[in-house]
């Protein structure tokens, strides 16, 4: 028998081994792929419920002229059981407005915190510094934060100017 005649037929075993972890590498590329798709869809709805929030609170104020010409709608909310049955003055409701914005925004985002206020800067602050000036004439600046990757502090924000 002559050696030279014979032929190879078939895979070897270490081209059969190059092919599999060529096909898990690729496997795990789509998975991280995958991964990075929902995390951006996910940070997607949030940003969008945070824009559906700012301008709620937006039309809740030009709805409400007398109080917001007033600067009713800067500051903290409150409660007010009379705006839900025989009515309340507009300063009222502009408390009750806010009132319930904040607790929709708590609901809606992960660890959803707003603030209304005065500010020629809107573009800056924290949660628990929202960083509003009071400049007068100044438009309307609505502030949402939110925790976008569950990591425990509200590190995004969402900024609305608001003009009547």
């Amino acid at each position: 028998m002559n050696p030279a005649r014979q032929r190879q037929s078939g895979f070897s075993l270490i081209e059969s081994l190059i092919a599999i972890l060529v096909v898990a590498i690729s496997a795990l590329a789509m998975g991280a792929l995958q991964l990075t798709s929902l995390r951006s869809t996910g940070s997607s709805l949030l940003r969008t419920i945070a824009t559906q929030q700012a301008y709620d609170i937006a039309d809740r104020a030009r709805a409400n002229l007398p109080a917001y010409r007033a600067g009713a709608y800067v500051g903290a909310g409150a409660s007010h059981a009379a705006c839900f049955a025989a009515g309340c003055t507009a300063q009222q409701q502009a408390e009750m407005d806010l009132y319930l914005w904040n607790q929709a925004n708590a609901s809606l985002l992960p660890s959803g915190q707003g603030v209304v206020c005065l500010d020629s800067t809107p573009n800056d602050g924290t949660p628990a510094a929202p960083a509003c000036d009071g400049v007068a004439g100044a438009n309307l600046a609505v502030k949402i934060w939110w925790d976008d990757d569950r990591s425990g502090s509200a590190t995004q924000r969402f900024v609305q100017n608001v003009r009547p």
